[in-house]
């Protein structure tokens, strides 16, 4: 039998469990909200650290988790373990740390799980919030994984030259929403695409996208791309694949380079579309770069002291869609992929 003391450490733990690999488009149903219990204190000589989860990311990346592991992207993810809680990256407050790098009390962002509590086994891959005069949500999206994502693919992968003409697709997304508005500040003539008038009015007005359009309005994406780029796109940042990609290589500038970020497109079918023109980048010249974020972490202090000053400038803006509470997270990562959103996706656990 338990000792009162154990029976006193134990907590009632919100969770949301992942139930089995899926196949199309992912339903609510695929995901079941419990409580279960967890003891607030780590093991004695327990290098792990035990956080209090404050908010969660959806992020697009989440849905191939959903799928058994795959050759192609097992060298980057993790499949999700059915029956286990949903993970993903946070912001979270420690409560207790057994790495001598954290403390109780400290901020932190990074991966964690879908939970009211987590225990983080890996704490050398979070990263301390030192700048706590922003939104501590910011650290979801574009101070943190998908922030650092829009920097390194436009700076390092787009190369951009003031003066160029730069096209986003998936523009009113988290990633989207920032590289536009960097490629402004670069100096370059910016055309996003999304898939409502809110979100087109949302580029345009808030973002400063010298134009925007609604991509589900537009029969053919190739006229639609030469009436917003008459003399051809020198930058696209990827976010979509299939059809849009394929228009865009019939648009592609000489030497124009293609950052591929994502596919959503993509997702949720078995059997990927094709790619008509490729021979595009051969004429053109074009150079097509597949990046992860994870390869430009090393970065990371620089992006932070860059977008720090933009935002603290009124430089930069940023639209958050805020769910209130676990309950509401299975909802909030399935409407992802029917861009029920507006912005950068977020979940919050707690406000503490």
């Amino acid at each position: 039998m338990a000792g009162s003391g154990e029976q006193e450490a134990l907590v009632g733990n919100k969770q949301v469990i992942f139930k089995d690999f899926v196949s199309g488009f992912p339903k609510e149903s695929d995901m079941f909200v419990t409580t279960g219990s967890v003891k607030l204190k780590l093991p004695e000589g327990s290098r792990a650290v035990l956080v209090k989860n404050l908010y969660l990311s959806c992020d697009p990346y989440m849905r191939a988790l959903m799928k058994p592991q795959d050759a192609n992207y097992g060298s980057v993810f993790t499949s999700y373990t059915p029956g286990s809680p949903v993970s993903g990256f946070g912001v979270a407050k420690v409560l207790e740390s057994g790495h001598p790098d954290i403390k109780e009390g400290d901020l932190v962002w990074g991966v964690t799980t879908w939970e009211e509590y987590s225990v983080i086994k890996a704490p050398e891959t979070l990263i301390k919030i030192q700048h706590t005069d922003v939104p501590l949500s910011y650290y979801t999206g574009i101070l943190g994984m998908p922030g650092m994502t829009a920097y390194a693919g436009f700076y390092e992968v787009c190369s951009p030259k003031k003066g160029e003409y730069v096209y986003v697709s998936s523009a009113a997304g988290a990633v989207g929403q920032l590289v536009g508005q960097l490629a402004k500040l670069t100096g370059c003539y910016v055309v996003g695409s999304a898939g409502s008038k809110e979100k087109v009015d949302l580029l345009k007005n808030k973002f400063g996208f010298d134009e925007a359009f609604n991509y589900k309005e537009e029969h053919d994406l190739n006229a639609a791309l030469k009436r917003y780029f008459p003399e051809g796109i020198d930058i696209y940042f990827e976010n979509v694949g299939g059809k849009m990609l394929d228009a865009v290589l019939l648009n592609m500038r000489i030497h124009g380079r293609i950052a591929v970020c994502g596919m959503i497109s993509q997702y949720n079918i078995d059997k990927p579309e094709g790619v008509s023109n490729l021979m595009n980048i051969v004429y053109k010249r074009v150079r097509v770069e597949g990046f992860v974020v994870f390869d430009y972490l090393q970065q990371y202090s620089k992006f932070l002291d860059t977008l720090i000053s933009y935002i603290k400038d009124g430089k930069i803006t940023y639209v958050e869609d805020i769910a209130e509470g676990l309950e509401s997270g299975p909802a909030a990562l399935v409407g992802l992929f029917s861009g029920r959103n507006v912005g950068k996706q977020v979940v919050t656990v707690s406000l503490e």
